[in-house]
């Protein structure tokens, strides 16, 4: 496989395209410093308190947390929230969002990342999938209610020694008890999905009126692992269903359908690649 080839085989299909589906994974955010918790080594580098306690990622993101040690809980996810507010979207995102906006059929973005950096980046709120939830919204941890609400007046302090959060905890603003955030964890029966629902239902009208309108569709993921598939299966099952062709932007699982386009390269350096002469760099 020719990378070139590749790179101009990608090039035509965005510039024959009139709409266009950006699908991303944790590797998305690699490029603005953020952690992509590769495997349980790259966790605990992350997170050496969990190294010490012993605990994978799959098992401190789980709902039980914010019942049996809710300092815990919110330390890890309080630690997060504070990291992404704090993080800048790598150039990528606005070149992604500038080819989007060129399109006469426009685009969607269909996300597992929490870290709202699409939002930050100046994308449509309407216009994005966030299939795992949001780190800046919050519900109830029993739940009390199906309500969610913006954590943007929680400020969560974390002692790094002991690895906890200080109180005040974010708490529940209908009945008092401890909030979680809005997030779809390991093990997870109490995630209130009405926001992720509301959002797939703009994502399947516009794919409706794309099949309408007959508009050409590619869809350019970005570093979407194997480990939770979520976002690969729906890049290949959106492909398959409306004949798109598939971009897949990986380092390391860049293996493609039969037909579609691979490129083994970072987040930022792939997105640069494929639309070079074709988006100005803002």
């Amino acid at each position: 496989m020719d990378i070139n080839t590749q790179i101009e085989k990608a090039k035509e299909a965005i510039k024959e395209a009139d709409a266009v589906l950006v699908t991303a994974g944790a590797g998305m955010g690699v490029d603005s410093g953020l952690p992509d918790f590769r495997g349980t080594e790259g966790f605990w580098r992350a997170y050496p308190i969990a190294k010490k306690l012993g605990l994978r990622f799959e098992e401190l993101a789980n709902p039980r947390w914010f019942r049996e040690n809710p300092k815990l809980a919110w330390a890890f996810y309080g630690h997060r929230l504070n990291l992404y507010r704090e993080t800048q979207p790598h150039k990528g995102f606005y070149i992604l969002k500038k080819l989007g906006e060129s399109k006469k059929g426009g685009y969607f973005i269909f996300t597992s990342n929490v870290d709202g950096q699409f939002q930050k980046a100046g994308f449509d709120e309407k216009k994005i999938v966030e299939i795992h939830g949001s780190i800046h919204h919050l519900q109830c941890t029993r739940p009390c209610s199906d309500d969610i609400w913006p954590a943007d007046n929680i400020k969560v302090e974390i002692d790094m020694e002991k690895f906890e959060a200080k109180e005040p905890l974010p708490k529940c603003i209908h009945c008092g008890d401890i909030a979680r955030p809005n997030i779809l964890m390991f093990g997870d029966w109490e995630w209130i999905s009405d926001r992720t629902a509301a959002q797939e239902f703009r994502f399947e009208r516009w794919l409706e009126k794309l099949e309408y309108m007959d508009y050409k569709l590619v869809i350019i993921e970005i570093g979407a692992g194997k480990a939770v598939p979520t976002v690969r299966i729906t890049s290949e099952r959106i492909a398959s269903m409306y004949d798109a062709k598939l971009i897949r932007i990986n380092p390391r699982d860049y293996d493609v359908p039969s037909g579609h386009i691979s490129i083994p390269m970072g987040g930022l350096e792939g997105i640069k690649k494929i639309t070079e002469g074709i988006v100005k760099e803002p």
